[in-house]
């Protein structure tokens, strides 16, 4: 048996014995402890860093990157529902 196989078997066998709430609350533990340890600093360097990074994902123009604008595509989809529900009323009344 690998490292992996002995660590999924017990990881699967706590899973049985234990609920959610142990899951919830030893996570809740570990983000207090993190919370304490680091402060606030902590989350709002890796916030910026998170956003920077996310932005770089973003850059351009939608339609530079070949895609359609946020508003064309809520156009489109209104358009769609126009159409299913003048569908729909031809449907019922004939």
């Amino acid at each position: 048996m690998t490292v992996a196989e002995a660590g999924r078997k017990g990881g699967q066998k706590t899973a049985a014995t234990h609920g959610r709430e142990f899951y919830e609350e030893i996570g809740r533990k570990g983000g207090e402890k993190v919370s304490a340890e680091r402060g606030p600093e902590f989350y709002s360097e890796i916030g910026s860093k998170g956003g920077s990074e996310r932005a770089k994902q973003h850059e351009g123009t939608p339609e530079a990157r070949g895609k359609t604008s946020l508003e064309e595509a809520g156009h489109r989809g209104g358009q769609r529902v126009r159409r299913l529900i003048q569908e729909g009323k031809q449907y019922e009344e004939g």
